[in-house]
């Protein structure tokens, strides 16, 4: 990978004489640092710094460079972002600069409180006087370097690789940096800056671009696109397609070709543990336990109902020899014999025969309509018993009209009861009376049964469903037929409908005259009328549902291909659960399709994020008609060696398309070729390097006196004479 750091301290600061100078590349993405007239810089890292807080202490440190995950044990990275000295490509928080100068210098070995050799360091184009002052102030200020000379890194790149024959003294360069694109043109192997021009689109963009795209696309994997992996996969796997609109193309219609293209990056998956099944053994083995359990509980019912069969029996005996006792004691001995037994009349012993013998019936489990009455039916001492009830308040004492309203109560209780419970004893009885009428039905012609049973439950079906509709839009349609709009009165039951009929009623009265509502007793009866647990309509079972249910119960039984229909009807709404399949490797696979393409595109159509501005081709005719010659050859010659270089000109395909876009702006038959640096990534500090060994160089800095001397003017027209 290009991006690479190394922060390993040198130790050989000493050995190099003062007079050589210190190569600084400070881009944007990295800051580089080395000594001029070497290959490579000796410290790489990330151009940014965080401030974490101690988990412990709270104490404050400060992280210059790439982020160290150790950190994390002991520190909260999370409340303290990275931060970046550059607005776009110009360096603005030069106390951040700072922090970032103090750690290179010390990684590249310097141990005194001063810099005692010259340095070389780049900037941007047009870099503004104000930044270039603060810089120059803090360089000598701050680190008393001897002499200053600045320098644009796209301008050295392209001497650079002009120095190896990879570009001509003529032509253009295309510097596409981490938030910048800049174009400078070159004439007889100078750099031309009143032609140049810039755009704020680079790979920060592209890079967000692409973290946006995956975060919406994956969203249940969005820890996983961190800033450093998406820079990562942007420089392994996107490019730059020829034709825009055809590659997407491509990928919609999901050929081959863009199945090729297609690239899947695996997160880290663990295959859940899958138990295996029991073998047959072992299921065999648990039937018999299961069966042998089930017998001993069998076994332990059938002892239980045997005792409770002859508990029964003896207390019938006892309760019937109690009976024929009492009919042979007088009149007169009865109430001390009944004192003796516990009990206190008769027919509280006859109920209680006739508990123990309904009781011992259903032990037996013998048919229910072999069961004698219960206790709670009307016996014949019922008049005896209610007798209070015939007599007159007024013949009554207070004492007795209390027990009248308490007799009163339980009779009515009591037959209510006996009432619900011979209903419950009728439908049981026509249930069973049906399903024996079905059975024979089945057994006379079992085809002939099932398909009478389907059409049934289909016409049910259908006539629950209308229902519904209507319950819920009303009874009126539109001209096509189609469910009308309706007014909440039409969707009411008949409980409901009456509820608002007495509330417009009450409010039509209350406007007329004087508001006299409650004044009178009967008035208050209008709250019990609209009360909802009148609405028996919605809590009574529709026969046409129940009626439904039980040939649904039927089918099921007999047709093992049936499947109901869960919506229709309460009583058959089944809440489905909902089923969660087990995660699985492609589960966690981040596919990569147009992404790759859609996100480098930006460089050449910026307004696909919202950037108004012009992409790298336009950029290069716009530089061209900024020049004031007007000579064809000379246009010819820029357009005839275009270099790129920076960081987002390592996309493949950038020199093809960008060639093809060139192409067409320019006249027909103009040359036009592409190339790109040796090494877009670190030509900027090689030319930089190459430039700072020169003979030339001392005479080309800017010293400490002239500092003193000159001031901030002076600043504003300095220049490297020839690079």
């Amino acid at each position: 990978m290009p991006f690479v750091s190394r922060i390993q301290r040198q130790t050989d600061y000493g050995l190099f004489p003062s007079a050589t100078p210190i190569v600084i590349d400070n881009g944007a993405s990295y800051f580089r640092i080395g000594w001029a007239g070497e290959n490579d810089p000796r410290v790489i890292f990330r151009n940014i710094v965080q401030r974490p807080r101690h988990k412990a202490t709270g104490e404050t440190v400060t992280v210059v460079g790439d982020h160290d995950p150790a950190l994390l044990k002991y520190f909260d990275c999370t409340r303290s972002g990275p931060r970046s000295a550059f607005d776009s490509n110009v360096v603005y928080q030069f106390e951040t600069m700072e922090y970032i100068l103090d750690f290179g210098f010390d990684r590249l070995g310097a141990n005194g409180p001063e810099i005692d050799h010259p340095v070389l360091i780049t900037e941007c184009v047009c870099n503004p006087v104000y930044s270039r002052s603060k810089m120059a102030e803090l360089l000598f200020e701050t680190y008393g370097v001897p002499s200053v000379a600045f320098g644009v890194d796209a301008a050295f790149s392209y001497k650079y690789n002009q120095q190896h024959g990879i570009c001509a003294k003529d032509g253009l360069a295309m510097s596409s940096g981490f938030t910048t694109t800049h174009v400078i043109p070159f004439v007889d192997g100078e750099p031309i800056y009143k032609g140049s021009c810039r755009t704020n689109i680079g790979g920060y963009h592209v890079t967000d671009y692409f973290k946006q795209l995956l975060s919406l696309k994956y969203p249940h994997h969005m820890t996983r696109f961190t800033w450093e992996k998406i820079e990562d996969l942007k420089m392994e796997h996107c490019y730059i397609a020829p034709d825009y609109a055809l590659e997407a193309q491509l990928f919609q219609k999901g050929s081959k070709e863009a199945e090729d293209k297609t690239r899947r990056w695996q997160l880290p998956w663990v295959p859940p543990v899958v138990e295996e099944g029991p073998s047959e053994e072992e299921l065999a083995r648990r039937a018999a336990i299961k069966e042998r359990q089930g017998q001993r509980l069998r076994e332990m019912a059938e002892a239980k109902r045997s005792s409770r069969i002859n508990e029964l029996e003896n207390e019938l005996r006892g309760l019937a020899f109690l009976l024929k006792q009492l009919e042979q004691v007088g009149q007169e001995d009865v109430p001390s014999f009944l004192a003796e037994t516990g009990y206190a009349s008769k027919q509280e012993i006859e109920s209680a025969h006739a508990k123990a013998t309904q009781s011992l019936r259903k032990a037996k489990g013998e048919p229910k309509a072999e069961q004698v009455e219960s206790d709670e039916k009307i016996d014949p001492f019922a008049d005896e018993k209610f007798s209070l009830l015939n007599v007159p308040d007024n013949m009554l004492s207070a004492e007795q009209l209390k027990e009248k309203r308490r007799l009163n109560f339980l009779k009515t209780t009591t037959e209510g009861r006996q009432r619900a419970k011979q209903k419950r004893m009728e439908e049981e009885l026509e249930r069973e009376r049906k399903n024996r009428e079905d059975e024979e039905r089945r057994l006379a012609n079992p085809v002939l049964y099932l398909e009478q049973l389907h059409i049934k439950y289909k016409e049910l079906c259908e006539k629950v469903e209308q229902r519904k509709r209507l319950k819920t839009n009303g009874g009126n349609t539109n001209g096509n037929n189609l469910s009308g709009g309706v007014g909440r009165g039409e969707r009411l039951n008949a409980a409901q409908r009456e509820r608002m009929r007495l509330l417009t009623t009450a409010a039509f009265d209350r406007g007329k005259g004087e508001d006299t509502f409650g004044a009178k007793d009967e008035d208050w009866q209008l709250y019990k009328l609209m009360s909802k647990d009148n609405d028996d309509d919605d809590d009574e079972q529709d026969p046409e549902e129940a009626e439904l249910t039980r040939i649904s119960s039927r089918l099921q039984e007999i047709d093992p291909t049936f499947i109901p229909k869960a919506e229709l009807g309460t009583s058959q709404q089944v809440v489905e659960v909902p089923k969660f399949r087990p995660l699985t490797k492609e589960d966690f696979q981040v596919i990569l399709g147009v992404e790759r393409f859609r996100c480098p595109e930006i460089l050449f159509n910026p307004n696909l994020v919202g950037i108004d501005q012009a992409g790298m081709d336009e950029m290069a005719g716009v530089s061209i008609r900024r020049l004031s010659c007007d000579s064809k050859d000379v246009k010819d010659r820029l357009t005839q060696s275009i270099l790129i270089t920076g960081g987002s000109s390592l996309f493949p395909g950038i020199s093809e398309r960008l060639e093809a876009r060139i192409r067409m702006i320019r006249p027909c038959g103009s040359p036009i070729r592409v190339v790109r640096a040796s090494d877009p990534v670190l030509d900027a500090w090689h030319g930089a390097s190459m430039y700072a060994s020169a003979l030339q160089f001392p005479s080309q800095t800017f010293t400490r006196m002239d500092y003193y001397e000159k001031g901030e003017d002076w600043l504003r027209r300095y220049q490297l004479m020839k690079l």
